[in-house]
């Protein structure tokens, strides 16, 4: 049975011109392909299984992030059903020269675990054990989007 904290990946991509819109920053659009890329990866560290997108929950873009900084990306599997992994995912603008981090992006994802044929497939639970399990799960429980909007 697979962890939380086992869940956790973090990535970083060197934001180059070829990634900016006219504003010279990350545009949206890669950034958001930057986050699935690394929450499936999570998905699939708890699923043991090949993990699709299923939904995308409140994309919030917070600030933008500019030519030249590193996008970083975090994600973790905080809670399973029988075929789907929730998912937190959060992007930050870092500078390459300091290390100094900003949240610039940060949604909510569900993946659902998939065998050869294509077919939505079990997933095993997920253990909470140990005080950053807790703490990971229960601070993406607490910034959960809303269901009655």
């Amino acid at each position: 049975m697979p962890s939380v904290s086992e869940t956790y990946i973090e990535n970083r991509q060197r934001v180059q011109p070829t990634h900016t819109n006219n504003y010279a920053s990350a545009h949206g659009g890669n950034v958001v392909k930057w986050m699935d890329e690394i929450g499936a990866m999570s998905a699939m560290r708890a699923a043991g299984e090949t993990c699709v997108t299923a939904n995308i929950d409140e994309l919030d873009f917070k600030r933008p992030v500019p030519q030249g900084d590193t996008c970083v990306i975090e994600s973790y599997v905080y809670a399973v059903g029988r075929t789907s992994l929730r998912t937190r995912i959060r992007a930050y603008r870092e500078s390459p020269r300091t290390g100094e981090r900003e949240l610039t992006t940060e949604s909510y994802f569900v993946f659902v675990a998939v065998d050869a044929d294509g077919s939505p497939t079990p997933v095993p639970e997920l253990e909470v054990a140990g005080e950053r399990c807790r703490e990971l799960r229960e601070e993406a429980l607490a910034g959960e989007p809303d269901e009655d909007r």
